[in-house]
C-alpha cells in the first residue's frame, strides 16, 4: 500500500508589533473600546468616505462593525476572546462572508513605562486563490492602520 500525504499550502500570518507609551490598560482600550477615534474610515472601511464610525463590542460574541451615515451597520467581525487588558481575539471579514473570515489577535504586553502591542492576523487559507495577495495588501494596511494608533496613543 503507497500513502500519499498531501499537504496544504499554508500561508503566513501578517505579523506587526509596535510599543506606544501608555499603560497596558489605556493601550487597550484605545485599540477596542476607542478605536473609532484613530481607524482611517475613509480609506480603510467597507463604507469608505460614507463610513462615520466603527465599535467593538467589549465582549466575547460582540459584534465588531462600522456605522455608515445612513445609520445601516457592515459587519467586520465576531469577538471570539476577550481578555482585557491582555488580549483579545476577532474573526475579520469586512465586506466579506463570515465563512471566509481570518483571526485578528491583539495582545498588550508591558515593557518599560508602556506597551507592546503584538497583532497577528492569520488563516488566510480560507480566501483561496485570493489568499496571497489579500495578505500582501494587509502587510501594508497593518503598517499604516498601526501608525495612526501610535500617533493616537502619543496625542
Amino acid at each position: 500500500m503507497i500513502s500519499e500525504k498531501i499537504s496544504e499550502s499554508v500561508v503566513p500570518a501578517v505579523e506587526k508589533s509596535v510599543t506606544v507609551g501608555l499603560p497596558v490598560e489605556e493601550a487597550f482600550r484605545l485599540f477596542t473600546s476607542k478605536i473609532h477615534t484613530w481607524w482611517p474610515l475613509a480609506t480603510h472601511s467597507i463604507g469608505e468616505e460614507n463610513a462615520e464610525s466603527c465599535v467593538m463590542e467589549e465582549k466575547e460574541g460582540g459584534r465588531f462593525y462600522e456605522i455608515l451615515k445612513d445609520g445601516s451597520q457592515k459587519e467586520w467581525g465576531t469577538v471570539l476572546v476577550w481578555e482585557p487588558p491582555r488580549r483579545f481575539i476577532t474573526s475579520w471579514h469586512p465586506g466579506r462572508e463570515s465563512s471566509t473570515a481570518q483571526e485578528l489577535e491583539v495582545i498588550f504586553t508591558a515593557e518599560g513605562q508602556g506597551t507592546r502591542l503584538d497583532l497577528s492576523h492569520r488563516n488566510w487559507e480560507l480566501l483561496g486563490a485570493d489568499a496571497e495577495e489579500t495578505r500582501n495588501n494587509y502587510v501594508r494596511g497593518w503598517k499604516y492602520v498601526l501608525g495612526l494608533y501610535i500617533e493616537e496613543a502619543g496625542a
